[in-house]
């Protein structure tokens, strides 16, 4: 691997040739920015269509790495905090500010302000030929997409295979607390950024770990079932789910200080005909809407999942079943996530066949299955990660998980 990607005539040729490159990729494309490298490289499966040098964020504006996608694209845009600076051909990743976008200087290190400058002609390019949707995967080292084989993954139902939807036991989706937009670089609201739905659209699909919220929507669900008007179902205890929980402590001869214990909820579920959650669950999303999740369950659930995205291929040339391609991202929880979630050991980001070995530990029960694969299209996507997608994940996006590159981050 060379130490830096040179953005060449030929590269830029290919880019803007209506017969080749990009209009002659079999499939959907995904976009891995380097911040070592100081590199962007455009990935058809695992086959490179483009690359070009960078210049992401300087220090005190580090660019942010982690699993990304295009939200929103414009021609001509300027920043509403850094003096109108012109941001060309700017592709948002987040809602905060982070873009792609076209730049007059684009040193060989990291100099914006966090957004990831590209050279004007590539980035007027590579405008052309994306959309929004596309993922964009930002890491320190380097990654490689490779063909990831499994019978955990996914693969395409047959159409008189698929549920009913009565038939499968799901709860809807609900959007992550406090999922307001955070202003950074750029402030236009995230209007029209919701794209119509149908089934050939590709979804987003991420498998991580239940947490208290969880648990506490399956509380505020067993006592709005026995009668005791929890409120919302939202997974935070708030004034009206502690009384609730007040009134079936009193009900059942018990203190009633509105404290959740582990007793309490065991008590609590049992009463209302319910089991526990699984310790895992799966969230599926499309059009940047979220449309289900379900629980799984996750084995050595000590041994932190890692952070890995595929990508699902499914044309002439994958055959019938499609294929996958994916890539690990290097990720460290910090000390007070791990010992929360009850993890001892770290994942490793480089151990072969790290992704197989993480998905072998998912048990998903067929419904669920049937239910995902019914919607999987040309495009679709899987992300795995110890820690639930955080603000970034909000309307108008797909699944924007943040990693920790490094230890202490």
């Amino acid at each position: 691997m060379v130490s830096r990607f040179a953005l060449t005539a030929s590269v830029v040729a290919l880019l803007l040739s209506p017969a080749t490159g990009f209009a002659g990729s079999r499939g959907p494309l995904q976009i891995i920015v380097s911040k070592d490298q100081q590199s962007l490289v455009v990935y058809d499966g695992d086959a490179v269509i483009a690359t070009s040098p960078v210049s992401t964020g300087k220090a005190g504006h580090t660019t942010p790495s982690g699993i990304f996608s295009i939200l929103e694209k414009r021609r001509h845009h300027k920043s509403n905090i850094y003096s109108n600076a012109p941001m060309p051909f700017m592709q948002r990743l987040t809602w905060s500010g982070i873009a792609l976008h076209g730049s007059n200087h684009v040193p060989d290190y990291p100099a914006s302000h966090g957004c990831v400058r590209l050279p004007s002609e590539f980035a007027a390019s590579l405008y052309k030929l994306t959309e929004r949707g596309v993922h964009v995967l930002i890491s320190d080292r380097q990654i490689t997409p490779l063909e990831v084989k499994s019978a955990l993954l996914f693969r395409p139902a047959p159409i008189d295979l698929q549920p009913p939807l009565s038939d499968v036991p799901l709860r809807p989706a609900i959007s992550q607390a406090g999922d307001a937009p955070v202003e950074v670089a750029m402030r236009e609201p995230p209007g029209g950024a919701n794209s119509a739905r149908s089934t050939e659209e590709p979804i987003r699909i991420l498998i991580t770990r239940s947490d208290t919220r969880d648990t506490m929507r399956e509380v505020q669900t067993s006592l709005d079932f026995l009668g005791y008007a929890p409120g919302a179902i939202d997974g935070h205890a708030g004034p009206a789910t502690i009384a609730a929980l007040r009134a079936f402590q009193a009900s059942e001869g018990i203190d009633g200080d509105g404290k959740l214990t582990p007793d309490l909820t065991d008590r609590l579920l049992r009463k209302a005909g319910r089991t526990p959650p699984q310790n895992g669950k799966i969230l599926v999303r499309q059009g940047f809407k979220p449309l289900f999740e379900a629980g799984l369950t996750i084995d050595k659930p000590e041994e932190a999942l890692g952070t890995h995205f595929l990508q699902f291929r499914h044309n002439e040339e994958e055959g019938a079943e499609g294929k996958w391609f994916g890539v690990s991202l290097e990720d460290h929880l910090p000390a007070s996530t791990k010992k929360r979630l009850g993890i001892s050991t770290e994942a490793d980001p480089f151990a072969y066949n790290g992704i197989q070995r993480t998905l072998a530990r998912m048990t998903i029960s067929d419904v669920v299955r049937r239910r995902v694969e019914a919607l999987l299209a040309e495009g679709s996507s899987l992300s795995i990660a110890d820690v639930e997608s955080g603000l970034e994940t909000g309307q108008g996006t797909d699944f924007i998980t943040i990693t920790r590159t490094r230890p202490g981050d």
